[in-house]
C-alpha cells in the first residue's frame, strides 16, 4: 500500500494548529490581562458586601439655638424574607398583618403584592407607631407571623406646629425628607451635604447565601454626623406671620398670600412663610394630592409687581438728575404712546393736574412715572437702556443667592436683544412687563434704606460652631440718595390718607410703597389672553424705625390674586390690604423681645454700627 501522508498536508496541519493555537493564547491573554481588572471586580463583587449606615442627621434651630425645627428621632419599619416561606404562609402573614396596620383596601392590596413576591427581602410599613410596634412584636412571639422582623429607621420630624392647622413651622422654608433621606426643597435640600454628614461604610466577605462571613468586615470609612443648622429664623416672630398671613388669606379669599420680614443691613431673615402651606411631618399626603404646595412662592414664584417698582424709576430719575423730589409734573390721567397707537393712564382715570415729583410717587401716578421714565434720555432707546441698568444693578434677573432650594432668577427683558417701545418703557415704570420675586423685592428695597448696600439675604446663621460670612454685595446707590429714598417712602404713607389711617403705627417711623398689578390670563378669550377681571396682585414692601429716618426691620408682602369687595375705578379694596398685613407683621417684628440689637444714634450708611 502507498503511504497516506505527504509534506504539504503535514504543513498545512501545523499552520493550522499553530494558528487555533495562537488565537487561544490571544484570547487567554485577552481575558487575563486586558479584562483582569472587570473580571477581578466582579469576583469580588460576589464574593464580598458593602453595607452603609446613614450618619444622624443635623438637627435645625431657630435663631436662639434652642427652639427645635427640625430633629431625627428613631422609629421602626416592618421588614419581611418571604422567599423563605411557602406562598400560603406569605398568605396568612398577610391576613394576620392587615388589622394589625389598620390597612384599607388598596394598602391592603399593596401589602399582599410585597409580601407575596419571590423576593429575598421587602419593607412592608414604616414609621410604626409604639401601639402597632408592641403588637407585632406580641404576634411574631407566639409565632402567629414568620420571615417578619422590627427594623430601626430614621425618621425626620418638625415638632413646631405652624401658624394654620394641618402645618409645621416654617414648612416651606424648611422643605422635609424623603425616605432615602435625602432632603427636598428649602434648606433641607440646598444643606444636604452638611445636613447629612457621612454614612459608615463596611466591606465584608458574603457565603453563597450572601451572609456575612465573621471576621472579615473592614471598615472602609467611619463616616461623620450631619452637622446642626441655627437659622436667622426667630420662632416666635415666625409663628405669629403664619397666623397673620392665615387670616388675610381667608379674608381676601386669595390664592395665597406671603410675607418676609428682613434685617435690611445684614440680609438675615428673620421670618418668612406663605399659605397654604403643608405638615411636613405628612409631606407624603401633600405629594399625593397636592405637590405644588411644596413651591415657595417667596423664591420660586414671579409675578407683575406693579406700583412697588416705582420706586427703582424714582432711583434712575433722582440719580440723573432729571427729578428732584419736589421737580412738579403735570398728571394728565391719560399719556398717549407710540404716536398715539398705545396708551397708559392712571388707575382712577382722572388727573391731578401739577404736583410734586413726591407727592406723584405717593399717590401713584402711572401717568408721571411713565413720563418720568421716558424723561431719562432723549430716546425711546437710550431710556430703556438707563432703566433697565437700573434694574439689573439692584438684582432683578439674576438669582439673590439665597440659601434655600429652588430660587428663580425672574423675567427682565433685555432692551439691547429686543428694543422696547414707549409703551415698554412707560409699563416697566409701574411694574408691569416685568416678573419678580418677593425675595428680589425685598433685597433691592433693603438696598434702598440701609445706605445703599446690596445685601445677600441668607437663613443660616451657622453650620455646627462655624458662623458664615455674609458681607454686602456692592454699593449700588448713594448714602445720600438712600436717605431721600426713604423719606420718599415715609412720604407715601404719611400723606395719603387712604394708607395713613391704615398703615401708621404710634411711637415708630414707617414707610413704603403699594402695588396692585392686573393678571393676564393666557387661557382667556379663546387663548388670545385677557386680564382677569377684579382679581390683582397686591404688594407692599416697607420697613419700620425705632428712630427717624433709621429703619430697622424691612417687611416685604404679596397677596396673589386677592379678590376686592370694593372695586371702582381708581378704588380695589379687599378686607385686609397690604399695607394693613404690613402694620401688623411690622409691629410683632419690632416688639419681639431679643430680636433687634441696640441702636445708637448713627445715620444710614453706617451699617457696621447701625446693626451691632
Amino acid at each position: 500500500m502507498g503511504r497516506t501522508d505527504s509534506r504539504g498536508r503535514a504543513l498545512l496541519l501545523l499552520i493550522v494548529f499553530a494558528t487555533v493555537g495562537a488565537a487561544l493564547l490571544a484570547r487567554l491573554a485577552y481575558w487575563q490581562i486586558g479584562e483582569h481588572a472587570r473580571l477581578a471586580d466582579e469576583a469580588f463583587q460576589q464574593t464580598t458586601m458593602r453595607e452603609e449606615t446613614p450618619s444622624r442627621r443635623g438637627d435645625i434651630y431657630d435663631r436662639s439655638g434652642v427652639v427645635v425645627l427640625a430633629t431625627t428621632i428613631e422609629r421602626q419599619r416592618l421588614i419581611s424574607t418571604p422567599s423563605e416561606i411557602e406562598p400560603a404562609a406569605r398568605r396568612a402573614v398577610v391576613d394576620r398583618l392587615i388589622p394589625i396596620l389598620g390597612l384599607s383596601d388598596q394598602d391592603a392590596k399593596d401589602l399582599r403584592g410585597r409580601e407575596t413576591s419571590d423576593r429575598k427581602y421587602v419593607v412592608l410599613a414604616h414609621d410604626l407607631d409604639t401601639t402597632v410596634v408592641a403588637q407585632i412584636q406580641a404576634a411574631i412571639a407566639r409565632k402567629d407571623i414568620t420571615c417578619v422582623a422590627l427594623e430601626p429607621e430614621p425618621v425626620r420630624v418638625y415638632p413646631q406646629s405652624g401658624g394654620a392647622p394641618n402645618t409645621t413651622l416654617a414648612a416651606k422654608l424648611l422643605g422635609f425628607v424623603n425616605r432615602e433621606g435625602v432632603g427636598q426643597y428649602g434648606i433641607e435640600q440646598f444643606y444636604q451635604d452638611e445636613l447629612g454628614g457621612r454614612p459608615k461604610i463596611v466591606q465584608a466577605r458574603r457565603d453563597i447565601a450572601s451572609r456575612q462571613i465573621p471576621d472579615t468586615a473592614v471598615v472602609r470609612d467611619p463616616g461623620a454626623p450631619g452637622e446642626d443648622l441655627r437659622l436667622t429664623i426667630d420662632a416666635g416672630l415666625q409663628l405669629s406671620v403664619e397666623q397673620e398671613i392665615l387670616a388675610a388669606w381667608a379674608a381676601d379669599r386669595a390664592k395665597s398670600v406671603s410675607a418676609l420680614v428682613m434685617n435690611p443691613y445684614t440680609g438675615e431673615v428673620l421670618a418668612e412663610a406663605s399659605y397654604p402651606s403643608y405638615d411636613g411631618n405628612d409631606y407624603a399626603a401633600t405629594a399625593a394630592t397636592n405637590p405644588a404646595r411644596f413651591i415657595d412662592p417667596i423664591v420660586s414664584s414671579v409675578y407683575e409687581p406693579g406700583s412697588v417698582f416705582k420706586m427703582l424709576t424714582s432711583v434712575a430719575a433722582l440719580e440723573s438728575g432729571e427729578v428732584t423730589t419736589q421737580t412738579r409734573i403735570k398728571d394728565t390721567g391719560l399719556l398717549k404712546l407710540d404716536g398715539g397707537r398705545s396708551h397708559v393712564d392712571d388707575a382712577d382715570h382722572r388727573a391731578m393736574g401739577w404736583m410734586k415729583f413726591e407727592d406723584a410717587i405717593a399717590f401713584s401716578r402711572n401717568v408721571v412715572a411713565a413720563k418720568v421714565a421716558i424723561g431719562l434720555d432723549r430716546t425711546t432707546g437710550g431710556a430703556a437702556s438707563l432703566l433697565h441698568a437700573t434694574w439689573r444693578r439692584f438684582g432683578f434677573g439674576s438669582r439673590t443667592g439665597i440659601d434655600v432650594a429652588g430660587e428663580v432668577s425672574g423675567l427682565v427683558r433685555d432692551p439691547a436683544t429686543r428694543p422696547w417701545r414707549q409703551i415698554d418703557l412707560a409699563n416697566g415704570a409701574f411694574g408691569q412687563g416685568v416678573a419678580v420675586t418677593p425675595l428680589q423685592l425685598a433685597t433691592a428695597y433693603a438696598a434702598m434704606i440701609n445706605g445703599g448696600q446690596l445685601v445677600k439675604p441668607h437663613v443660616v446663621e451657622a453650620v455646627g460652631l462655624s458662623a458664615r460670612a455674609t458681607g454686602p454685595q456692592g454699593q449700588v446707590i448713594s448714602a445720600d440718595l438712600s436717605r431721600t429714598l426713604i423719606g420718599m417712602m415715609n412720604h407715601v404713607v404719611s400723606t395719603v390718607p387712604f394708607y395713613r389711617d391704615r398703615t401708621l403705627i404710634p411711637g415708630f417711623e414707617v414707610g413704603g410703597k403699594t402695588g396692585t398689578a392686573q393678571i393676564w390670563d393666557t387661557k382667556a378669550n379663546g387663548g388670545h389672553g385677557a386680564w382677569k377681571r377684579n382679581i390683582f396682585n397686591y404688594s407692599f414692601v416697607g420697613y419700620i424705625a425705632r428712630q427717624p429716618g433709621r429703619p430697622d426691620v424691612l417687611v416685604a408682602i404679596r397677596i396673589e390674586e386677592g379678590t376686592p369687595t370694593i372695586a371702582r375705578i381708581g378704588q380695589l379694596e379687599m378686607p385686609v390690604m397690604s399695607f394693613q398685613l404690613f402694620r401688623r407683621i411690622a409691629h410683632d417684628a419690632i416688639t419681639t423681645p431679643d430680636l433687634l440689637p441696640e441702636r445708637t444714634d448713627v445715620p444710614v450708611g453706617d451699617t457696621a454700627t447701625a446693626t451691632r
